[in-house]
């Protein structure tokens, strides 16, 4: 059982929750995000600020992280508790929508956080040695849970290693993400292709629609974003529930 962190540790937390928040207000207005706009909005100097983060790519991970984790717990968590735990089909299709509509809403969090949240830098990244990926990642560790649970619900296909690239085998043998909270025999190894297939499409997708680069119309009616979900329920073994899970998603994109 991990120690209760010491008062230190507690007033270093908190002064970059405030870091989080005062970027997350200037990225709201539209301000350009800088080290020097914080540190006025919290009522510190630069260098004082500082002694949190120790560059202005120091500041976009910290700011990624935390706002990844308020997304999480402000818009993703209320979207998919809204429905019972035991249909991880209707929740992760609630959870899919609430991802995208934040994603829409505030482009300019999106930007920062799926701009500053490659896998590479968290996993060399020293201040991270005490934090795993699954908590750097608040958001992908959520919806990674809901894709376990649908697999051990409705038995999602998956492929044999036998099938795969050896390059990819020898990843998923050995993956950085996604991590799933059990150990996989190497049988199961191809369901972690099946999952990151899937973040791949939901990410791409909203992407593609926060950055406009598909007709406007596609994005204004959703009908991409509703492909997309149908795609993924067949690849995730949810064709039978399409029905109702696409009732959920047309009804909460309506204007």
């Amino acid at each position: 059982m991990a120690a209760a962190p010491g008062r230190r540790e507690r007033q270093r937390q908190a002064t970059l929750d405030e870091i989080v928040d005062a970027a997350r207000a200037i990225l709201a207005h539209g301000d350009e995000l800088s080290l020097r706009a914080v540190a006025q909005r919290m009522g510190m100097t630069a260098p004082a600020l500082y002694r949190y983060v120790a560059s202005y790519q120091d500041l976009l991970r910290v700011v990624a992280i935390g706002i990844d984790a308020a997304m999480t717990k402000e818009r993703l968590e209320p979207a998919i508790a809204a429905h019972p735990a035991d249909d991880p089909a209707l929740r992760i299709a609630a959870g899919a929508v609430a991802f995208r509509r934040w994603a829409l809403e505030c482009r300019n969090e999106f930007n920062v956080v799926f701009a500053n949240m490659d896998v590479a830098s968290l996993c060399v990244d020293p201040t991270l040695a005490e934090t795993t990926l699954t908590e750097a990642s608040a958001s992908g560790a959520l919806f990674n849970d809901l894709l376990v649970q649908i697999w051990q619900k409705y038995d999602t296909p998956y492929p044999a290693l036998d099938d795969l690239d050896a390059d990819l085998v020898e990843i998923l043998r050995d993956p950085i993400m996604p991590a799933v909270s059990f150990d996989l025999p190497d049988e199961l190894r191809g369901l972690l292709w099946v999952f990151t297939r899937s973040w791949a499409a939901l990410y791409g997708t909203v992407t593609l629609e926060v950055f406009g680069h598909v007709d406007p119309r596609m994005i204004r009616t959703g009908v991409l974003f509703r492909q997309m979900f149908r795609d993924q329920a067949v690849i995730l073994g949810l064709a039978e529930e399409l029905p109702r899970l696409e009732q959920l998603i047309v009804g909460e994109l309506a204007p």
